[in-house]
């Protein structure tokens, strides 16, 4: 039976049947920290190489996309991993243990493994362990091509090359030092066509080449991964500013609903047309019978009716709701109009549906406050509607104005989602079709 407490400098079998260096004496060799809260069965193992196939899991299923997606990675590299151990004995055991680490992080992260150490009361971890996966299977790709044979660096040349022009502007040192590394070994350079080698390289010249320029290639890759790691971070920020903007503009139209309904005559949005010496006073939901607004001359118990106590006998508690409410929905059509703006986008953040989702308490202020600032007199002639059904339209009309302000949010945000520049985007320096 083996010895389950080997050294640091002996192999142990790891969850996916392949044998990689242990990282400390006395640690049980199956033991697989953090994978309890994956799957909620145990990962089935075998032996290495020579026997059946090992039963492996990419584990999972898990609730978020981006958590599947991690998954599938790690186990991609941990296979790549496994590989290059197999076809490399003298792969440096170091690095090998530093890509099983950061593969174990990203993995840990997908399954929303507990707080170490363990903290009740912590902010939300979602962005957090999205940071941490990205950034441990970043690192663990560059680990990997430090150990990678030289043919498999020189396939993996055009996706890296891809990867830098993406995410790194021309004029970067490190973009500059891939592209002049791509262009000795043959790879097409859109940025410097003058630079285009003639002949073709032969096979072993390309790969003797990439070998010494290693530490430059990776160099360049982990730049690229930082730089799209940190359009992600900005891409989130954005989304938690609209997120936190759409809750206090919810609020706060919450509370001018509440506070509608219990003091009615504190903020009436009614109005009171004058017409030959008598008045009306129209709201939202009721009018008054008219009444004198000509002071009497017969005695002064005549005296014509004030318009204030006939704004507090005509309003109603649910006017102002219902001027929200027409607000809102005119808000959500100019949602739905808006949507034909939208490209779409592929980041997980819902920055679109944030950017609609702020319309509507927007929608449900900006009726309220419009039709305060009519009652004011503000606008010139608009100051006394005749109806009720005259100041709900005008409610409808001032809930779609919010375009007008969150129109300028909406290009912000499609401004945000072009910085990321992912595959849709046409790399700098070339033309688009």
């Amino acid at each position: 039976m083996p010895d389950h407490t080997q050294t640091a400098t002996q192999t142990a079998p790891a969850e996916n049947g392949q044998a990689h260096p242990t990282s400390r004496p006395g640690t049980p060799a199956d033991v697989d920290t953090g994978s309890a809260a994956t799957s909620g069965r145990p990962q089935q193992t075998s032996p290495g190489h020579g026997g059946a196939p090992p039963e492996l899991s990419v584990r999972g299923p898990v609730a978020a996309a981006w958590r599947e997606g991690t998954l599938t990675r790690a186990q991609e590299l941990d296979s790549l991993c496994s590989w290059m151990i197999a076809n490399q004995p003298q792969t440096n055991a170091s690095l090998v243990h530093g890509v099983r680490t950061h593969i174990e992080a990203a993995r840990q992260a997908a399954s929303v493994a507990a707080l170490n150490p363990k903290r009740y009361l912590h902010q939300p971890r979602y962005g957090s362990l999205r940071e941490r996966a990205m950034s441990n299977l970043d690192a663990a790709e560059a680990q990997l091509l430090n150990i990678a044979p030289a043919e498999y660096l020189l396939g993996q040349m055009p996706s890296l090359l891809q990867d830098v022009r993406r995410h790194l502007l021309p004029g970067d040192p490190r973009r500059e030092e891939l592209g002049r590394i791509a262009g000795r070994i043959g790879l097409n350079d859109p940025d410097h066509p003058q630079m285009q080698i003639a002949a073709a390289v032969p096979y072993k010249e390309r790969e003797s080449i990439v070998a010494q320029e290693r530490v430059q290639i990776v160099a360049a890759m982990r730049a690229a991964s930082s730089a799209s790691l940190r359009e992600q971070v900005r891409v989130r920020s954005f989304r938690n500013v609209l997120l936190a903007t759409t809750v206090v503009m919810s609020l706060l139209a919450i509370a001018l609903a509440i506070t509608g309904l219990r003091y009615p005559s504190l903020l009436p949005l009614c109005f009171a047309p004058e017409a030959a010496g008598s008045a009306v006073v129209v709201c939202p939901t009721q009018q008054s019978a008219p009444f004198p607004t000509a002071r009497a001359e017969t005695t002064p118990t005549k005296t014509s009716w004030d318009i204030d106590n006939a704004v507090e006998q005509t309003v109603r508690p649910w006017d102002l709701m219902l001027v929200e409410l027409i607000g809102l929905a005119a808000a959500a059509v100019a949602a739905a109009a808006a949507i034909r703006k939208i490209r779409g986008s592929s980041e997980r953040y819902g920055v679109p549906l944030a950017l609609a989702a702020l319309k509507l308490p927007t929608g449900a202020v900006t009726a309220f406050l419009g039709l305060l600032l009519m009652r004011g007199q503000f606008v010139p002639g608009l100051s006394a509607l005749d109806t009720s059904a005259q100041i709900l339209a005008w409610a409808l009309v001032f809930g779609y104005a919010q375009q007008l302000f969150t129109r300028l949010v909406d290009q912000q945000g499609q401004t945000v989602l072009d910085s990321v520049r992912g595959a849709s985007r046409t790399p700098a320096g070339s033309t688009p079709t």
